[in-house]
């Protein structure tokens, strides 16, 4: 690819954007968003929570430390396209395994350079979020502006299936305590190993099982993963969902899987006007009064009025910045869910507690 290689993005407003082809030549479209985090690009780029989603690193700097392979989330790429200030070919880091244009030329990424981000992210946060499209194929930019009208809107869209796992697997330590059924709704490889690293034989079911699959395994507690799309297009996973609930056994979810379970109790969702996605997200938990800084990916929200217009609902954690739900808990029951990422890869660790609290509640609920 030649470094000089014009790309465009065109916003569904029509809104242009003039830069560098980064990554494959090619057209890509889905929903326009953007990460605030400073580190970490790999396991962001990676996580199957981003599917669909063009994404914006407002960080300046791209690609200097290269990629390397244990730093991924899923087994490729699972953005839809890349936008950011500088791209860097090169990388400094000794024990990368590639660059990252290689590792999106691999995974057929297409994505732009050499735009005001910053502009772009003040325009997307007066505007809201809405699709796009970039292109270093086609330059026209009213045949794009036509073709980006053609794009889906995330709300109503299911994505989930597009990214679980076909078939079911297992990861177990060498002296497992406790044994974990997890749903994989878009499922991060750092929850399995926070789940690992604390004794769990943990296996991982596809998002189309059911209560006896689930339970075939015989677990102590069940997991719900992240994910991508909108919750509210997955009501044979709510109705799953409301079954486990009714077992009595500990469960955990996580973002995707916090939004499913709460729709599995009669709370709604809703889009949000931007979404939280980066490392450095304020949590008040309600139970300690003590702050977090956390890892967030998420474009949905359960409705603070449902949850505090029910009964059996306890609201445990609030957004700092918005007073959105952070996490929930059902009253009388070992079921507990955040909406941000507690195994947070990359991000900070304050949240990790959240696996130690289930571990607890499946220890307890074994006696």
């Amino acid at each position: 690819m030649s470094e000089n290689q014009i790309a465009v993005l065109v916003l569904e407003d029509g809104t242009v954007f003039k830069g560098k082809a980064i990554g494959k030549i090619g057209t890509t479209t889905g929903e326009i968003a953007f990460n605030t985090g400073m580190t970490g690009y790999q396991e962001v780029f990676t996580d199957p929570s981003y599917y669909g989603q063009l994404l914006i690193m407002n960080t300046s700097h791209i690609g200097n430390y290269g990629i390397h392979h244990k730093e991924q989330e899923s087994d490729s790429i699972k953005i839809a396209g890349l936008i950011t200030k500088k791209f860097s070919n090169g990388y400094s880091r000794a024990s990368a395994n590639g660059s990252l244009q290689n590792f999106m030329e691999e995974n057929e990424t297409v994505g732009i350079s050499d735009i005001d981000t910053r502009s772009l992210v003040r325009h997307i946060r007066s505007k809201g979020a809405m699709n796009a499209i970039i292109s270093s194929e086609v330059l026209d930019e009213n045949e794009l502006k036509q073709k980006v009208k053609e794009v889906p809107k995330m709300s109503g869209l299911e994505l989930s299936s597009k990214v679980s796992t076909t078939s079911s697997y297992e990861v177990k330590p060498e002296n497992a305590e406790y044994k974990v059924s997890l749903l994989d709704l878009g499922v991060k490889r750092n929850i399995v190993q926070c789940l690992v690293e604390r004794g769990c034989h943990v296996k991982v079911f596809p998002l189309n099982s059911s209560k006896d699959d689930l339970d075939s395994f015989n677990p102590d507690g069940y997991m719900l993963s992240n994910g991508p799309g909108d919750p509210s297009a997955m009501p044979e996973t709510a109705s799953l969902i409301k079954e486990l609930v009714g077992g009595n056994i500990p469960i955990f979810g996580i973002c995707l899987g916090h939004q499913v379970l709460g729709m599995s109790q009669g709370l709604t969702t809703e889009k949000m006007f931007n979404g939280h996605r980066g490392i450095n997200h304020p949590i008040k938990n309600l139970k300690t009064g003590k702050g977090e800084i956390t890892s967030q990916n998420h474009g949905f929200v359960i409705s603070k009025e449902s949850a505090e217009n029910h009964a059996d609902i306890e609201i445990t954690h609030l957004h700092i910045n918005d007073n959105t739900v952070a996490g929930i808990k059902l009253k009388n029951k070992p079921i507990f869910s955040v909406q941000y990422h507690p195994e947070a890869s990359a991000g900070p660790h304050d949240s990790r507690y959240l696996f130690d609290d289930f571990i607890e509640n499946m220890k307890i609920s074994k006696k």
